[in-house]
């Protein structure tokens, strides 16, 4: 009995030829033709003949290997014209799927490049020539640039006790820019990246996560091990610049010992430590801003100057020589203002911080810009009446009260009796004012024309003007606008805590993402009855609408379902929404299919 031969490992099959010699073969000879030139088709043609190789069917030209990845029209077109030549060379009826007599067989070895030469087509090659892929290096920033900064302000944020765990863009920028060399905020002369441009990297390389709108921004675990390290290279590195100084100190001391007969009490060593550090960077404060005081965003009293922004809206387009009008009224008034886009209102103040010119640079820095809480909707007597018709009218209150300022004011231009030749009624015109005052709680100012609207402007900005010249204005997130309203607003007194501009027009964008919640509020208010203040009520108890169908479904009956809203309370009055608003609600969401 023969022994029985040792398993074979590996495959069993051998592969099979391919079926289009010939085109491997003229491929294989441009391959060749092009390294040899060196050329960089080279490498085109070795991932033609790398999807040749793959396609198991027989090609009769070479129009029909455009369905081929890596097949252009330029490669196609080639193989034509030799498929021509070989025709007229061996007859019309010459096999083109075996190669003629007497021709060397395509060699495998030969489709692919020479391992020492071969550019990294379908991965990187080691030093030695061997396939495989480059180790992925892990990314860290340079030091002292934008991505640099950000991780050692979150890291160093995620080190307080008490710490949210993220940080605002604002107040980010304000802590990081210690730890940076270029202005997070004012491009460099010629370009128009800034510090926070790198921002972007770092989240595409996982070391930076961006959450919610407003934004906020946290470390990765990734990013906290980055972060961690390059905080201990920093500490290191402060610590050797102070015994740097300290050697130099004792280097330059001539040797005699200097006694201070003053009556200091504290030791020689407890006296050199505290006069190194009057000598060295405040490092202490700056570190405090990381855990959220505001000494890092406010504004002195003497350091900035109150701007009235007008959106560029007022200024071009439709009528443009009764938006000139306005324009030129303010100047008259000797009011200064600012045009500029307004992504909710027409018109609001802000505290400009003033900036010194630097030396060497062309323009000049851009100050802080800090929202102060009074924002002006301005409408036209036929504007007014559009608005209602279309419906901006709620959606543009509805915003207003969204936008993070407590002191919104519209401003109501009447031109005459030009309200008695509208589409809509004259009393109706009344009663949507009156109810913009009564229930939205708005300040309603009514005026007959454009000149009393900028004589209007005018007097506010010198009343705001005097009323924060001794106040120090400190910058706080829009986040934390409904948190407390302050008792200082209460004794008529101006909140100083107040929102920055950036952060202000980038969170009153209209198109921007939504929640379900404010979504769900857009959609309630389209209802016919359905006011700002009776979604917001609805929302308090069911913020979604699938919080909402669920309550439906934990009903019993049909009538339980339709007085299911009908007790919530909305508005200061406290009114209920009543029986045939809820009644409407449960048939609009209760309903299956179209509603008759």
């Amino acid at each position: 009995m023969q022994a029985s031969e040792p398993a074979r490992l590996g495959r069993k099959r051998t592969l099979p030829s391919c079926p289009n010699p010939l085109f491997l073969k003229w491929l294989t000879e441009l391959r060749d033709q092009a390294k040899e030139k060196g050329q960089k088709t080279q490498y085109t043609y070795q991932k033609a003949i790398q999807s040749l190789n793959k396609y198991p069917l027989p090609l009769r030209s070479a129009k029909e290997a455009k369905i081929l990845q890596n097949f252009g029209d330029g490669i196609c077109k080639i193989l034509d014209e030799k498929l021509q030549r070989y025709y007229r060379d061996n007859g019309p009826d010459a096999p083109i799927h075996n190669l003629p007599k007497g021709a060397p067989p395509p060699n495998s070895q030969d489709n692919n490049l020479d391992p020492s030469a071969k550019k990294n087509v379908n991965g990187d090659q080691d030093k030695n020539g061997r396939g495989g892929r480059k180790k992925k290096r892990e990314y860290v920033p340079q030091k002292r640039s934008g991505g640099y900064a950000v991780l050692l302000a979150l890291f160093r944020e995620s080190q307080n006790p008490g710490s949210k765990g993220f940080m605002f863009k604002m107040e980010l920028q304000a802590e990081a820019q210690q730890f940076c060399d270029k202005s997070f905020t004012v491009p460099d002369l010629g370009s128009k990246y800034t510090a926070w441009s790198s921002v972007s990297t770092l989240i595409q390389k996982n070391l930076v996560i961006k959450t919610h709108n407003p934004a906020r921004y946290s470390l990765t675990e990734d990013g906290l091990a980055v972060a961690e390290r390059l905080d201990s290279e920093h500490v290191k590195k402060s610590s050797t610049e102070v015994d740097r100084a300290r050697n130099k100190g004792e280097n330059e001391d001539d040797g005699a010992e200097v006694i201070d007969l003053t009556g200091s009490e504290d030791g020689p060593d407890e006296a050199h430590a505290s006069s190194e550090a009057g000598n060295l960077p405040d490092r202490g404060k700056n570190s405090q801003g990381t855990s959220g005081k505001p000494s890092a965003g406010c504004l002195l009293p003497g350091t900035y100057e109150i701007i009235l922004c007008v959106d560029v809206i007022e200024t071009t387009g439709g009528s443009h020589h009764r938006k000139q009008e306005l324009v030129k009224e303010l100047q008259g008034n000797g009011v200064l203002f600012d045009v500029r886009k307004l992504n909710v209102g027409d018109f609001l103040w802000v505290a400009r911080e003033k900036v010194s010119p630097v030396p060497g640079q062309l323009q000049v820095p851009v100050g802080r810009e800090l929202v102060l809480d009074y924002i002006i909707e301005r409408k036209r007597i036929d504007d007014l009446c559009s608005s209602i018709i279309d419906g901006r009218f709620r959606e543009q209150k509805f915003r207003l009260k969204r936008c993070g300022l407590r002191k919104p004011i519209y401003l109501v231009e009447l031109h005459g009796n030009a309200a008695s030749h509208q589409s809509l009624p004259e009393n109706t015109l009344q009663q949507a004012i009156v109810s913009t005052q009564v229930v939205d709680g708005f300040f309603v100012k009514r005026v007959q024309d454009v000149r009393e609207s900028a004589a209007y402007l005018a007097i506010m900005t010198r009343q705001l003007t005097k009323l924060y010249q001794n106040r120090t204005l400190v910058c706080r997130s829009r986040e934390l606008e409904g948190d407390q309203v302050g008792q200082e607003d209460r004794a008529g007194i101006p909140s100083c805590s107040l929102i920055s501009f950036a952060e202000f027009n980038h969170g009153a964008v209209k198109n921007k993402c939504q929640t379900v919640k404010e979504v769900f509020a857009r959609q309630l208010m389209q209802i016919s009855g359905l006011s700002g203040d009776k979604a917001a009520a609805i929302l308090e108890h069911y913020n979604t609408p699938q919080s909402l169908v669920t309550a439906y479904d934990h009903c019993a009956t049909d009538a339980e379902k339709e007085k299911l809203l009908s007790c919530i309370r909305y508005g200061r009055l406290k009114r209920n929404l009543g029986p045939a608003l809820s009644r409407t609600l449960y048939q609009l969401y209760c309903t299956p299919g179209a509603l008759s």
